[in-house]
């Protein structure tokens, strides 16, 4: 019973991954959020993860897996630098509107500022997080004991004559 409520709540995991992988992707490209090599970042990673994840369901091995998870903390991580990377634009656009801003109200200005929005990048870490979520204690022993063995593979349940 447990098994079987953690393999739907896996499910919705990566459902809600693959939406949110293809809404922002899809944002992203009508932005055309790829004027500089940083700016490049968050869609490699999100076609990487279409990748990684495409490994994992049609080969669920521990490759696929590791592969997943290393792009899922690299989605962490992007969010984080993204998040700097958009605070610091909104910094100097605010230091050459006002060169005399500073302090509380720079910071303010600058997390306020609608382009680029200072925390957008945090939605990278969040399905960095969704992702790990799905990979957490991941089973690849049960998954490949509930699969019958493939036929030639000498499983116990093939008929030897």
């Amino acid at each position: 019973m447990a098994e079987a409520t953690i393999a739907v709540i896996r499910r919705l995991l990566l459902c809600i991954l693959l939406i949110g992988l293809t809404g922002m992707g899809t944002e992203l490209l009508f932005l055309q959020h790829d004027e500089e090599a940083t700016q490049l970042i968050p869609l490699v990673l999100i076609a990487l993860a279409f990748v990684a994840i495409a490994w994992h369901a049609a080969q669920e091995s521990s490759g696929s897996l590791a592969m997943l998870q290393v792009t899922m903390v690299l989605f962490i991580a992007s969010g984080l630098l993204g998040m700097y990377l958009h605070y610091r634009a909104n910094v100097e656009f605010q230091r050459e509107v006002d060169p005399s801003i500073a302090g509380r109200a720079l910071f303010w200005k600058a997390m306020m500022a609608k382009t680029p929005p200072a925390l957008a990048p945090g939605s990278m870490s969040q399905l960095g997080l969704i992702g790990l979520a799905y990979t957490y204690r991941y089973s690849l022993r049960q998954r490949r004991q509930d699969k019958p063995p493939a036929p030639g593979t000498g499983g116990a349940q093939e008929n030897v004559t």
